[in-house]
């Protein structure tokens, strides 16, 4: 498919999903969406790894939506969701399935998001918290360059610079973590989700995912708490 600009802005549907689930016969499902993504023309990249799918896709509207839905429909992903955004253009130059040891790169190989993570909490939950001004601690899971954008007023966070890191600057917190309540956060909640696992293995029980992250945290709520931008 050759790359086309239109001139509606909203001809264009990307969307992002990810779902933490343990796959199995990774090769045939590889070529399964590959050819599919193709046969519709749709341009992007999906991760698939044992402990889930990560993908990024752009096309045609009515194409990325049957490709979205054959997918969602699958026994493996029931209720997967996805996060729409429209342009112009497609931003990718060709579709890509990518088979790799994980698809959220933390280096890991223990955790297990597809079997326990944190419980999810709601934005607006998370703003009720926060507006009650809670005993809680709010960690930021991204990096330095993210959180100089924005983060929320009260977060801390462990200046990395890859997500690799985040798993040894937790293990010298854990205790001091252990008996708190504990929201970890991220863009899009992939991050966080994986977070909470591995604070779980930890001993780290009363932890909270932020449900979406910051990009759901802004649609139902809006900045409240919050300070800058969302990279």
């Amino acid at each position: 498919m050759e790359s086309k600009a239109y001139l509606n802005p909203q001809a264009i549907l990307n969307i992002a999903f990810y779902r933490f689930v343990e796959l199995k016969n990774l090769n045939d499902l590889k070529a399964e969406l590959k050819d599919r993504g193709n046969e519709l023309e749709i341009r992007g990249s999906i991760l698939l790894s044992p402990e889930g799918i990560n993908g990024f896709l752009a096309g045609e509207v009515e194409q990325v939506r049957q490709f979205f839905a054959e997918l969602s429909a699958r026994p493996e992903f029931p209720n997967l969701e996805c996060k729409e955004s429209f342009s112009s253009h497609v931003p990718f130059k060709r579709m890509i399935v990518k088979l790799k040891k994980e698809i959220i790169t933390m280096g890991m190989p223990d955790i297990h998001p597809a079997l326990d993570t944190g419980s999810r909490l709601e934005a607006k939950e998370l703003k009720k918290w926060l507006d009650e001004q809670r005993d809680l601690v709010l960690i930021d899971t991204r990096n330095t360059y993210e959180i100089e954008q924005g983060t929320f007023n009260t977060a801390v966070h462990y200046d990395i610079e890859t997500f690799k890191e985040f798993p040894a600057e937790l293990e010298k917190r854990k205790e001091e973590l252990k008996d708190k309540t504990v929201v970890m956060f991220c863009t899009g909640g992939i991050r966080c989700e994986k977070s909470t696992a591995l604070a779980k293995q930890m001993g780290i029980e009363k932890v909270f995912q932020l449900e979406g992250g910051i990009l759901k945290y802004f649609e139902e709520v809006g900045n409240a708490h919050y300070k800058g931008d969302c990279f």
